[in-house]
C-alpha cells in the first residue's frame, strides 16, 4: 500500500512539475515572441491607437507618418508618401507582417507611450511626453530618386556615403515595392505575391544581398601592395597573353584575351587603369595569402559593418585556406572565386580612398525630435576604422582618377569634375556577370563641397546581358549621381 501511495505520489510531482514548467515556459521564455506576434489581436489593437513618429529625409520630405483615421482619431494607419523609393530605407510598420527596416531598429523612438504598459503608464504619471519622437535621415533626396531612376528596373544596388562623415546619402535596392500596399485591406494577399515573387522584391540587395566584387577588387590588392612596399605604380611586371597559374592548369586572361601592353612589360599604374587580370593575378602571388587577407581586412571584409540596419557579413576566406593552393589565392586577387561582398562595403571601400585611408563610421539617422521639433539627439561623426596610410590612398586616387579619364570608366565621367573610380565585370556560373562600379567625386573640392564616395552593381549586367561590363552599364549611373550632386553644390 505503501509503494502504491509512494508511485502516486511521485506521479503527481512529476505531474505538477510539468505544469509549472509549462507555465513558466510559456510566460517567461515564449511570452514576449506571443506578446509580439503580429497576429496577436491586444498588439494588433495597441499598435492601431498609438501614433508613431514621422520619418522625413535631410531636405525635409516626409517619407513615413501616421495619419488618423477620419471616424476614429484613436487609430491610426501609416502612410510612405514615396511608396517604393523608401521601401528598403524606411521598411515598413505592419499590423499583418510587424515591423523592417528603420521602422523596426527605431521602434522604440518612433512609438508612442500612450499604451497600457507600465513604462507607458509611469511616464504619463509622472509628466513625461508620451508623444512620439520622429526621425531625420541622411538621405539626399535628388539623389535617391537619381539612382532609382538610373537603376530603373534592372536588379541591383546603389550606396552613396560622405566619404568625409559617413552619413549614407543614398541606398536604393531593385526590384522595390510599395510599403502601402501591405497595410490596407488586401495586405494578406500582397504579401504573400512579394513572398513568392523570384526577384525578391523584398531583399535589400545593399545591406543583405553579396556579390563577387570582380576587378573592383583590385583596390584592395593595390593597396596590399603599396602598404607593403612590394609595388609602386612605376613597377614593372610582365606581360604575358595567359599567367599560368601554379599547381594548376589553369590560366588567368585579361578580359580582352590579349596582352596589357605591348606585351613586354607593364607598370601597375597602367595595368590598373587598364584592369589587366594577368598582372594582378601575378602581384596576388607575389603578395601572399597572409598579405592580401589582412588588408581586405583592414577595408572591413570578414567584420561586422556597425550600422543602423543589419548588414549582411563580407567575406574573403582565410589565409591558411591558400596554403598549396597558388591558382585560388591568384584568382581571388581579382575578386573572383569565394570572395563575396555587399555593396555598402565596396562603398566604405571607395570612401576610404577619398577620406585618405580612414572609413567613417555609416549611419542613415542623423537626429531625433521630440514632438515640438526640437533635436533632442543627434548623430556625430567617427571613424570606423584606419585602414591604409594617406600617402597610399593618395596613390590609389590619382589611380582611380586616370580609370575614369582615360581607363575602363570613361563613361563616369562629367564635364569639369574631378572623379575617380574603378570598374569590375564579375563573372558568375552560368549567367552573365555582374557590373560593378565604385568610385568617389569630386576628387580635391573646393571649399563647402563634399566628396561622396558610391558603389553600384548590376545584377547580369542588367538589359545589356552577356555583353554587359562595369564600364557599360554601372559607370554611366556613377555619372548622373555626380552630375545631381554637383548640380546640388552650385558646380
Amino acid at each position: 500500500m505503501n509503494q502504491a501511495v509512494r508511485r502516486l505520489a511521485v506521479a503527481l510531482f512529476v505531474a505538477f512539475g510539468v505544469l509549472v514548467g509549462a507555465a513558466t515556459y510559456h510566460q517567461a521564455v515564449a511570452g514576449p515572441e506571443y506578446r509580439d506576434d503580429p497576429r496577436n489581436a491586444r498588439l494588433a489593437a495597441g499598435r492601431t491607437g498609438r501614433e508613431r513618429g514621422g520619418i522625413v529625409v535631410s531636405d525635409g520630405t516626409v517619407v513615413a507618418r501616421s495619419v488618423a483615421d477620419p471616424n476614429d482619431s484613436r487609430v491610426f494607419r501609416r502612410d510612405y508618401a514615396e511608396g517604393a523609393l523608401y521601401s528598403h530605407v524606411v521598411g515598413y510598420s505592419s499590423l499583418l507582417f510587424g515591423d523592417t527596416g528603420i521602422e523596426a531598429a527605431w521602434a522604440s523612438d518612433l512609438g508612442s507611450g500612450r499604451n497600457s504598459t507600465l513604462s507607458g503608464l509611469l511616464i504619463a504619471l509622472t509628466g513625461g511626453d508620451v508623444r512620439p519622437k520622429g526621425l531625420r535621415l541622411t538621405i539626399n533626396h535628388e539623389l535617391q530618386t537619381t539612382a532609382a531612376a538610373a537603376l530603373g528596373d534592372q536588379r541591383g544596388a546603389v550606396v552613396v556615403v560622405d566619404a568625409a562623415t559617413g552619413a549614407i546619402l543614398t541606398m536604393v535596392a531593385s526590384p522595390r515595392y510599395d510599403p502601402n500596399t501591405l497595410l490596407g485591406s488586401g495586405a494578406s494577399q500582397a504579401g504573400a505575391l512579394l513572398e513568392s515573387d523570384p526577384s525578391q522584391p523584398l531583399l535589400n540587395r545593399a545591406l543583405n544581398q553579396s556579390y563577387p566584387p570582380g576587378s573592383v577588387f583590385k583596390v584592395i590588392t593595390a593597396a596590399a601592395a603599396l602598404e607593403s612596399g612590394l609595388a609602386g605604380p612605376g613597377t614593372e611586371f610582365a606581360d604575358p597573353i595567359a599567367l599560368e597559374l601554379p599547381g594548376s592548369t589553369a590560366t588567368i586572361r585579361n578580359f580582352n584575351r590579349g596582352t596589357c601592353g605591348d606585351g613586354t612589360s607593364v607598370t601597375l599604374e597602367v595595368a590598373f587603369v587598364r584592369s589587366c587580370n594577368t598582372v594582378f593575378g601575378e602581384l596576388g602571388l607575389l603578395l601572399g595569402a597572409a598579405q592580401l587577407v589582412e588588408q581586405a581586412e583592414a577595408f572591413g571584409l570578414n567584420r561586422a559593418i556597425p550600422f543602423d540596419l543589419e548588414v549582411l557579413d563580407s567575406r574573403i576566406p582565410p589565409a591558411e585556406e591558400f596554403v598549396n593552393n597558388e591558382a585560388g589565392l591568384a584568382q581571388t586577387a581579382l575578386g573572383q572565386r569565394d570572395v563575396q561582398v555587399t555593396p555598402i562595403q565596396m562603398a566604405l571601400v571607395a570612401a576610404a580612398v577619398a577620406n585618405r585611408g580612414e572609413i567613417m563610421t555609416p549611419y542613415l539617422v542623423s537626429e531625433v525630435v521630440n514632438a515640438e521639433g526640437e533635436v533632442v539627439s543627434e548623430t556625430e561623426p567617427a571613424r570606423w576604422r584606419r585602414v591604409m596610410s594617406p600617402a597610399t590612398a593618395d596613390v590609389l586616387a590619382e589611380l582611380m582618377e586616370r580609370v575614369v579619364t582615360s581607363g575602363t570608366g570613361t563613361n563616369a565621367a562629367v564635364p569639369g569634375v574631378r572623379i575617380a573610380g574603378k570598374t569590375g565585370t564579375a563573372e558568375i556560373p552560368d549567367r552573365a556577370p555582374h557590373s560593378w562600379f565604385i568610385g568617389f567625386g569630386p576628387v580635391q573640392p573646393e571649399e563647402g563641397t563634399s566628396t561622396i564616395a558610391f558603389a553600384i552593381v548590376v545584377e547580369s549586367g542588367g538589359t545589356v546581358g552577356d555583353e554587359a561590363t562595369g564600364g557599360s552599364v554601372a559607370a554611366p549611373i556613377a555619372a548622373q549621381l555626380m552630375a545631381t550632386w554637383m548640380a546640388q553644390q552650385g558646380g
